[in-house]
């Protein structure tokens, strides 16, 4: 299947409509060969500079939040306010630089985890991941 098809299908599984502006977000997105983190910040510039078509910020949220919903992209969310968005869906763990704002992957195979606390009354584990906060050492 040609990526156009694939595209569509995407957008037309998450709820919505494969117009031009979609199909674009989704060529950003998903015709990569690496994982890509982004904020909807970092989409617009990305978009406004590589798509003829002009994207509203309201259908770049719009998108990546339908595209969420299905299983499409994965959120994360830093310093309360701050959400990133990452293609690769599985759990993983990151590193966060603070100086530039950016999340690293980290493989699975990296990090070990030996202890974890008994969970409330109730609840269950449903997955862990580790964010580790990185600067510049100087």
């Amino acid at each position: 299947m040609d990526q156009f098809r694939f595209h569509t299908k995407r957008l037309r599984v998450s709820g919505l409509r494969p117009t031009k502006q979609r199909v674009e977000i989704c060529k950003v997105l998903f015709d990569r060969k690496e994982t890509f983190h982004f904020t909807i910040e970092k989409l617009k510039k990305i978009t406004d500079k590589e798509s003829k078509k002009k994207i509203s910020v309201a259908t770049l949220y719009n998108t990546v939040h339908a595209l969420k919903q299905k299983g499409y992209l994965k959120s994360i969310s830093l310093k309360g306010n701050k959400n990133f968005f990452d293609t690769n869906t599985a759990h993983h763990h990151h590193f966060y630089d603070e100086d530039v704002s950016q999340l690293i992957d980290i493989e699975d195979k990296n990090v070990s985890i030996n202890y974890l606390p008994k969970t409330p009354s109730g609840k269950k584990i449903k997955s862990v991941e580790v964010l580790v906060k990185i600067e510049d050492s100087n």
